[in-house]
C-alpha cells in the first residue's frame, strides 16, 4: 500500500471531517437523546477513522480491506441515524444533506482504497 501513515489517507482525512460534522449537529439534539441516537451516531462516526487508522497499521492488506469494510458499514450506520435525525426534526435538511454529501465522498474514498487492495492481492 502506498501510504506508510494513515494520517495520509484522504478517505481518513474526510472521515475525520465528517466526525466533527457529526459531533456538531448532535449536540443540538435534545438532552433525551444523548444516550440513545446522540451516542449512537457518535460512535458510529467515530468508528469510520478508527477502522481506516487500524486497517492501515495491520501487516496485510487482507486485514486491511477487511477494516475498511467495517468503516464502510459505520458509514451506512451514520447515514441512517442522520436520516432519522432530520425526520425526528432534530437536524435541518440542509444540515442533513451536507453531512450526506460529505458521507458520500468518504464512502468513494473507502471504495477506491478497496479497489486498489484487491487489484494489489489479486495481482
Amino acid at each position: 500500500m502506498g501510504a506508510t501513515n494513515y494520517r495520509d489517507l484522504l478517505a481518513w482525512q474526510r472521515a475525520m471531517d465528517l466526525v466533527e460534522g457529526v459531533y456538531s449537529v448532535s449536540k443540538g439534539w435534545p438532552s433525551s437523546e444523548v444516550y440513545c441516537l446522540v451516542n449512537q451516531i457518535r460512535r458510529a462516526a467515530v468508528s469510520i477513522p478508527s477502522n481506516v487508522a487500524e486497517g492501515q497499521g495491520r501487516s496485510s492488506d487482507k486485514e486491511f480491506l477487511q477494516f475498511l469494510s467495517v468503516a464502510h458499514g459505520s458509514l451506512r450506520e451514520v447515514e441512517t441515524q442522520l436520516l432519522i435525525s432530520e425526520r425526528l426534526g432534530y437536524t435541518p435538511p440542509l444540515d442533513v444533506e451536507r453531512l450526506m454529501k460529505q458521507a458520500a465522498e468518504v464512502g468513494r474514498l473507502i471504495h477506491g482504497l478497496m479497489r486498489r487492495l484487491r487489484r494489489e492481492t489479486d495481482g
